[in-house]
């Protein structure tokens, strides 16, 4: 890792949060308005509108986009963990257990901690919750670190 005071996991010190937004461009983040919200120490959070672009036909937050902003999260945060100029993290499994639901008017907001950082995997734990902190999913996602494209 490149930071070498070690008060952070990052690759760098200066992560901005306007600079992670906007590499979501153009993806499924921006079509599903997932937004980074604040990266601590060792956790990146982010928030997703529960409408109707995210629900299922209950009009509740549909599984998949718990799924979605849980890997988004995990990823994004598991590429801020390397070098980008020779590697890049991508998602290899998610585990998800829904555990309540969020209705239509709400907002929901993720956070991904590290639980294993190696050279060739990382293992993210992606807890989601509700507007009240209640938790709407746990999941868990494992990110395998390849060699960049060239």
């Amino acid at each position: 890792m490149g930071n070498t005071d070690n008060t952070t996991i990052w690759f760098k010190d200066d992560y901005s949060l306007k600079e992670i937004n906007a590499r979501g461009k153009d993806t499924l983040v921006e079509h599903v308005e997932i937004i980074v919200t604040e990266i601590g120490p060792d956790f990146l959070e982010g928030t997703m509108p529960v409408d109707k672009r995210t629900v299922q036909p209950a009009r509740i937050l549909h599984g998949g986009a718990s799924c979605v902003l849980a890997e988004s999260l995990g990823s994004i945060a598991a590429n801020m963990v390397i070098d980008p100029t020779k590697y890049i993290a991508v998602g290899q499994s998610i585990i998800a257990n829904h555990l309540r639901p969020a209705p239509e008017v709400a907002t929901v907001k993720g956070k991904a901690k590290i639980l294993h950082l190696g050279k060739k995997s990382q293992v993210w734990d992606i807890e989601i919750t509700n507007e009240e902190d209640k938790l709407i999913c746990s999941s868990r996602l494992t990110m395998a670190i390849i060699p960049k494209f060239k």
